[in-house]
């Protein structure tokens, strides 16, 4: 497999012949006015939505806030075959699949054989947070001959991290939404794994490459890849972590 981190959460998986495309973000650096907030995109992407090729999923972890789907990864979501979200974004959005927890999905390879998708539990901050961010979903990958991946969504909970293990080890690379992401609106509570969490998680996921993003590119981010990095180092972890340069392809054994 293959992946390619774009900035944020945004990032391009190559698996068994099917380009998958991580919660699309592609607008450039700016201010979105939200309801009593304002959301600050610091970076752009690294590749623009109109130079990645040809998508063949698209996984979104959720539509509601703008740096997992913005303006530009939403109008790119009509030339995507097969787009997979919530059930809530399935209701907001035309021609997206919603997916429940542990509902599956199989996707035909090229090469006859298939990539079964399975979304996960994920939560948003801490007990509750539904109710003021909304249903976040994760996903597990799966296909013969194939790595096992998970991509976490924004999830904040080691217990469900340690659900999903259980239900489905080995689980040999984990793309962990990270960067402890805090609002005002939940009175600055992390959002997503903090760096010490991201650590507690590679330990749950015993052998599993783990690939950090959505650790910069926003004020919302409040723990960067250097402070994770190190994180893992102090751990003792440090040659289980995958920091990818943005924009590069790199393959992952």
């Amino acid at each position: 497999m293959k992946i390619t981190h774009i900035g944020g959460p945004t990032a391009v998986l190559d698996l068994g012949d099917l380009t998958f495309l991580i919660d699309p973000a592609f607008d450039e650096p700016r201010d979105y006015q939200l309801p009593g907030r304002v959301m600050t995109k610091l970076t752009g992407p690294a590749i623009p939505a109109a130079e990645l090729g040809p998508i063949d999923v698209a996984l979104v972890s959720h539509d509601e806030h703008k740096d997992n789907l913005d303006d530009a990864g939403r109008a790119l979501l009509p030339s995507i075959p097969t787009v997979l979200s919530t059930p809530g974004a399935a209701v907001r959005i035309p021609g997206v699949r919603g997916l429940k927890n542990w509902e599956s999905i199989d996707l035909p390879r090229p090469d006859g054989g298939v990539i079964t998708v399975t979304g996960v539990p994920a939560l948003h901050g801490p007990e509750g947070a539904e109710a003021v961010l909304g249903f976040v979903t994760g996903f597990v990958l799966q296909g013969e001959g194939l790595p096992t991946v998970y991509v976490s969504g924004d999830n904040a909970s080691l217990g469900l991290v340690k659900e999903i293990a259980d239900r489905f080890a080995p689980i040999d690379v984990a793309v962990l939404f990270a960067g402890a992401a805090r609002t005002a609106l939940l009175d600055n509570a992390n959002l997503t794994l903090t760096s010490a969490d991201a650590v507690e998680a590679a330990r749950i996921l015993d052998r599993a490459t783990i690939v950090p993003v959505h650790t910069e590119g926003w004020t919302h981010f409040s723990e960067g890849p250097e402070q994770l990095l190190a994180a893992f180092r102090d751990a003792g972890l440090e040659n289980r972590v995958r920091l990818l340069e943005h924009g590069v392809a790199t393959s992952l054994d």
